[in-house]
């Protein structure tokens, strides 16, 4: 008598900051099997090959953390940062919808122009200012074309204790300089991925699936400057941080200046409790070893 074969979800971006924080999360789940994938097993430039990859693993769920985030090399390399972050999540949506898959895919704040002065709610106009916003909007809409069932998730500002982030970058230049400098006018959310890893097992493990966009970040808004000076303080070094604008530090894509996610949807939809900015910044530190728990 054959056993009962359980659920399989499928995650791609294995080995960045969310795909790992994910593997975390996902640890004590006994009623699923998890499949982690990265560029080497499943590369999404690979358009062509991704519903043959899909036919073979035959998931019941996939979570794609996977991105091209290279922001100021997507200026140069559009044909690349458009096969992974439209066309391959087009094909994913294409296969969930064949095949009654369950989709959860990763999207971002940058899908807006920053022009606002109050938090971005879902069904704002999606007006990107740089050609990683402009891919990554494109995958929304090819998404939502294919599966109307499935989950976008735009997250902001990014950090963990994997990977590369704007933390764990304030951490080393603070602890190697007397002074740096950091934007003070672009404004939005910070997300720590571990808080971002458990709200998506919230929904997986949850007997509701309502398909569409959902915000995600961290509570609060801050610029960052602010977030800057927050570790700081948090991490207790003596490093002099002094604010500059957006002109003073100029990038090769531009960056929304006003990036701030409403949170209430997700939050009603799902029963997800969302941590302020600060307590889940403390959290980070802790966990890498920057201060100790009696800081919380």
């Amino acid at each position: 008598m054959q056993e009962n074969v359980k659920p399989l979800i499928l995650i791609t971006g294995a080995t960045g900051q969310l795909g790992r924080e994910l593997r975390v999360v996902f640890e004590d789940i006994e009623n699923f099997q998890f499949e982690f994938v990265d560029r080497k097993n499943f590369p999404l430039d690979s358009v062509e090959q991704i519903q043959a990859k899909l036919k073979a693993y035959k998931p019941n769920c996939i979570i794609n953390a996977a991105a091209y985030t290279a922001v100021d090399r997507a200026e140069e390399e559009f044909e690349l940062a458009n096969r992974v972050n439209h066309l391959a999540v087009k094909e994913m949506a294409i296969y969930s919808q064949a095949t009654d898959c369950k989709f959860i895919s990763i999207s971002t704040d940058y899908v807006f122009d920053g022009e606002g002065n109050r938090a971005w709610v879902e069904e704002d106009i999606v007006k990107p200012i740089n050609v990683y916003g402009e891919t990554k909007a494109l995958g929304e809409r090819a998404i939502l074309n294919e599966n109307r069932n499935a989950i976008i998730i735009r997250t902001s500002w990014v950090y963990s204790t994997f990977g590369n982030n704007f933390v764990k970058t304030m951490l080393k230049l603070m602890s190697e300089r007397e002074e740096i400098r950091v934007v003070d006018d672009q404004v939005g959310s910070p997300t720590y991925a571990r808080d971002l890893a458990v709200a998506i097992k919230g929904i997986i493990l949850s007997e509701k699936w309502i398909g569409g966009i959902y915000h995600y970040a961290n509570e609060g808004c801050l610029s960052w400057f602010d977030f800057a000076k927050a570790i700081k303080k948090l991490a207790n070094l003596s490093c002099s941080i002094l604010p500059i604008s957006s002109a003073e530090f100029p990038t090769v894509a531009k960056r929304p200046k006003f990036s701030w996610l409403d949170n209430s949807k997700i939050k009603s939809t799902f029963g997800i409790q969302i941590p302020k900015w600060e307590t889940s910044l403390k959290k980070m530190l802790i966990e890498m070893g920057e201060i100790n728990n009696n800081s919380i």
